[in-house]
């Protein structure tokens, strides 16, 4: 780390700036609060490369690729200030894409193309980001009254979501590395308490649930699309390392489609089919159609040979079936419930019973639990600082193994040993208060609020066997579309609108 006095104070200016951008009311809280949001990201940036990337600008080649990113984001929002009903469905279409673009390190054009099977960063979704919070601020700027302006955020959602996003950022101050802890702040936890507070603050209007779910499927369809291709050529676009050394010594073969890992790609599927479920479930689209895509997404996942979105898929196809069918149809449920717990308990009895190892037919993870759990023995209040677990967890176990390998793998683990009970008790605030959201929601628009769920139980789920929950910005594309769809359509007490009041007139459709 170049600098890390200029590292610990971004990460208080970024802990204060989400905090005053995700929970503050009124245009001068939100407006100052992303102003020192991003400060405090320019510091996290700056203090990890120093000065490399402006001297890097200041080349002929960089001047010319600064002055053309500036003007096509100007031209970007422009675009949303006249249609900021936009932002939350160019912000999901972006989320998982990842262009294999890095950035190079000597002089010259500071882009190149990355190589080895890697992906690069959430350009695409920086992008959007950068642009929805431009046009933001031009729609306060230019507003007629200071009331009105800017929409605040409902509390059951902004109290706990910034709570956590500026205990993240702080923790930084005591993280036992400052490198993966300037990584995981820069990169992921800063944007997306960008992207909470611009997406829930865009206009909602009739057709903006529609696109967004429109997309969602297409985006699922295209991914399955391209796992079946690379199943049938056995050529894979992006991968890790392990993965390749993997299919190469295995009798089959996983697919990562447009990612670098199967879980992750089989992830994005599955909420995919979690909005086509709830649709079919509701009767808003043919059945034959419906049952065509759930039938090429299924085939897409099956490939990807992930446990845990099989496990993703078979929680969320219960849940929607309990909260959309009669008696009989939860009774069903709950006898399918309780076989597969049996099921599951009888698969870990027979582990033992036949004398093989635990560690190997859960496929390393009871060991990642074991090293994690000792990290939050020893660190039990605030943690080892975020993105510092598997760190930590590598040095205590005494091991040479290579430190991806410690990885948690067990997201609610993971927040423990970095963020300690502190951290963890805000977590589950924070799922607490997005639930809420939701089923206010499900109270106002069924269909939305049903597909907001399935695909949040789907996260929570997945992320109890593969990490990235809170790295993952659809998990908060969740919260924020539940958050902006209340704001929108009703009062932030509860109390549904009369009328188009100035603040929705303040951010035309």
């Amino acid at each position: 780390m170049e600098h890390p006095d200029l590292a610990h104070l971004a990460a208080v200016l970024a802990a204060a700036g989400a905090g005053l951008l995700v929970a503050g009311r009124g245009r001068v809280m939100v407006l100052g609060g992303l102003l020192v949001l991003a400060l405090g990201e320019a510091g996290l940036l700056l203090s990890s490369s120093g000065t490399a990337k402006l001297d890097q600008l200041a080349s002929p080649a960089g001047a010319v690729a600064l002055v053309a990113g500036l003007v096509v984001l100007g031209c970007a929002a422009w675009l949303l200030v006249t249609r900021p009903g936009w932002v939350p469905v160019l912000a999901l279409v972006a989320a998982p894409l990842r262009p294999p673009i890095a950035f190079r390190s000597g002089g010259g054009f500071p882009l190149t193309l990355a190589t080895d099977g890697q992906l690069g960063r959430l350009l695409p979704l920086y992008f959007v980001l950068a642009a929805a919070a431009v046009a933001l601020v031009w729609r306060a700027l230019a507003a007629q009254t200071r009331s009105g302006a800017v929409r605040a955020l409902p509390r059951v959602v902004a109290l706990p979501a910034g709570a956590f996003i500026a205990f993240a950022c702080l923790s930084l101050l005591w993280a036992d590395q400052l490198e993966p802890a300037v990584e995981l702040l820069a990169y992921f936890t800063v944007p997306f308490a960008l992207l909470l507070a611009v997406v829930a603050r865009a206009p909602f209007p009739d057709w903006a649930p529609r696109a967004m779910a429109r997309a969602g499927i297409a985006l699922g369809v295209l991914f399955a699309l391209i796992g079946l291709y690379q199943a049938a050529t056995q050529k894979l676009f992006f991968y890790a390392p392990n993965l390749e050394v993997s299919n190469a010594n295995s009798n089959f073969f996983r697919v990562t489609s447009l990612f670098g890992d199967p879980s992750l790609y089989g992830r994005h599927v599955v909420l995919a089919i979690a909005i086509v479920l709830v649709l079919l479930a509701l009767e808003r689209i043919d059945v034959r159609v419906g049952i065509g895509l759930l039938v090429v997404m299924w085939l897409g996942l099956l490939f990807s040979y992930s446990q845990s979105s099989m496990v993703s898929l078979v929680a969320i196809t219960l849940a929607v079936a309990a909260a959309t069918g009669g008696r009989k149809v939860r009774r069903i449920v709950a006898v399918g419930l309780a076989v597969v717990a049996l099921l599951g308990v009888g698969f870990l009895a027979s582990i033992e019973i036949r004398g093989d190892s635990l560690r190997r037919e859960t496929s390393d993870r009871t060991q990642r639990i074991t090293d994690t759990t000792r990290v939050v023995r020893a660190h039990p209040i605030i943690g080892v600082g975020t993105g510092n677990q598997a760190q930590v967890s590598r040095r205590l176990s005494g091991r040479d193994r290579p430190t991806p390998n410690f990885v948690s793998h067990t997201t609610p683990l993971t927040v423990a040993a970095e963020l300690g009970v502190i951290g963890l008790a805000l977590y589950g605030w924070l799922l607490f208060g997005g639930s809420r959201a939701i089923l206010a929601v499900w109270r106002l628009d069924p269909g939305l609020g049903l597909g907001l769920g399935a695909c949040l139980l789907a996260l929570v789920v997945h992320s109890l066997f593969y990490p990235g929950f809170l790295e993952d910005p659809l998990t908060w594309m969740v919260f924020a579309v539940a958050a902006g769809q209340l704001t929108w359509s009703r009062r932030d007490d509860g109390v549904r609108r009369r009328g188009r009041t100035s603040e929705t007139a303040a951010a035309p459709a």
